[in-house]
């Protein structure tokens, strides 16, 4: 190697750890610097592929204007778009710049094409929106795929929440084809599994993580334990929870959800105590919310004002709007109605629509008309589109036997313009071996 070529090299890692502290602009000078500098090699020798891309990626972060149209001419002009790292930086950056077309363009003018150009592609169809576009992309792809290409849709999938049973297709379709799923790939996965309530999958993927080493991680036995909690299967939850090692407050938070999710209240309080026995782990917010949650589900309301005391008091836990709608549900359920409204008007943070929600499904539980009347009328300004908060204030009207103010309501929502949403099912018809 010459010693023009051993300074481009030292230059290019100052250059990536500018990038990668975010320091965009000394990045970009140097890089501008390093075009014209006489010691170094010229812009079109293919080492300089490897500096480019960290100048594209400054420039994206930094919104220049233009800025892939610039790199894209002037990299054609060097002659450097045969190098598959640069050609994906250049997608990525129109993709960010929200030109998809154009990156479809470049895309389909490069000579040639690996994995790693189609991934870039790819997070540009998932970044437009275009999910359908991304999943396609899979099944015509003229280069061995790799767990990237498949991860950035499943993820995607699974964090729209609309379709979450398509994640688990293109993770079997990854199976299919021979690509093996990494951890990244079961960490988006698992909360698609959730989402569908599906407990064969979520043991489909289990039975993969425990066969290559995963279940025992704290990211994916947390993740697990939620899943199987939400699907019904206590069992397999607390049988994730002993096997993961180094568990902390995540993991916890995810077993005393699970259990306070099913009303074992008393056994989701118990784990509270352990944790801060066994592991000494000190508690967060989710785990707040966790302790609420059980509280609430078996009306243990003294027990979640005396934890809501010694999280924020002994272990400075800061309480955010959804820990006091949380506790505003347990005093609702309790029938202390009065206390909830208190609570909701001396609240030190903006009330939520959530508070004012468990008020009023606490005062259609008990037929309490006068507070429901005022948690409905906060509900109508809070969320007017929300058809659920006039059904529920009429309801308890005609609970009541007052109905010619059920019919009111009814009729200030349809003035209103307000739609009911029709009601909608969904099953899973295709079963899967672990």
């Amino acid at each position: 190697m010459s010693s023009r070529h051993r300074r481009l090299a030292s230059l290019t890692k100052v250059l990536t750890t500018h990038v990668n502290a975010a320091r965009h602009r000394d990045a970009l000078s140097l890089f501008s610097r390093m075009l014209s500098a006489p010691d170094l090699p010229p812009p079109t020798d293919p080492s300089f592929a490897h500096a480019f891309p960290l100048a594209i990626k400054s420039a994206t972060a930094l919104r220049v204007p233009r800025a892939a149209a610039f790199f894209h001419a002037f990299v054609a002009k060097c002659g450097l778009l045969s190098s598959p790292f640069l050609a994906s930086a250049l997608i990525a950056s129109y993709g960010a710049g929200a030109s998809h077309e154009l990156a479809r363009r470049l895309f389909d003018e490069l000579p040639t094409r690996n994995a790693v150009v189609w991934s870039a592609m790819i997070s540009v169809h998932v970044r437009a929106g275009d999910l359908a576009a991304a999943a396609s992309a899979l099944d015509t792809m003229d280069v061995a795929p790799t767990a990237s290409c498949f991860n950035t849709v499943i993820a995607a999938v699974a964090e729209s929440g609309e379709h979450p049973a398509r994640a688990i297709e293109v993770y079997r379709h990854m199976r299919r084809v021979g690509v093996a799923p990494s951890f990244i790939t079961l960490l988006a996965l698992v909360p698609a599994c959730t989402a569908m309530g599906a407990l064969t999958s979520v043991k489909e993927v289990h039975g993969f993580a425990v066969r290559h080493g995963m279940s025992s991680r704290s990211h994916i036995g947390s993740s697990l334990i939620e899943a199987y909690g939400r699907c019904g299967s206590l069992a397999c939850a607390q049988r994730v929870f002993d096997q993961v090692q180094d568990r902390d407050v995540v993991v916890w938070s995810s077993l005393v959800s699970a259990y306070a999710f099913h009303g074992h209240a008393e056994v989701a309080m118990s784990l509270f105590r352990q944790m801060k026995d066994q592991d000494d782990v000190r508690p967060d917010s989710i785990m707040f919310l966790s302790l609420l949650a059980a509280c609430a589900h078996s009306g243990h309301a003294d027990d979640a004002l005396q934890y809501f005391d010694v999280l924020t008091k002994r272990y400075g836990v800061e309480a955010c709007g959804d820990h006091y709608s949380c506790l505003v549900d347990v005093l609702g359920r309790a029938g202390r109605l009065n206390q909830a409204y208190d609570l909701i008007r001396t609240m030190p943070v903006k009330v939520t629509a959530k508070a004012w929600g468990a008020l009023l499904a606490a005062c259609r539980k008990y037929g309490e008309v006068g507070l429901a009347e005022v948690a409905g009328r906060a509900l109508f300004e809070m969320e007017p589109e929300n058809a659920g908060n006039f059904v529920s204030l009429a309801n308890i009207y005609s609970g009541c036997g007052m109905h010619e103010d059920a019919e009111r309501v009814r009729r200030e929502m349809e003035q209103r313009g307000v739609q009911r949403l029709p009601g909608s099912s969904w099953m899973i018809h295709r079963k899967s071996s672990c």
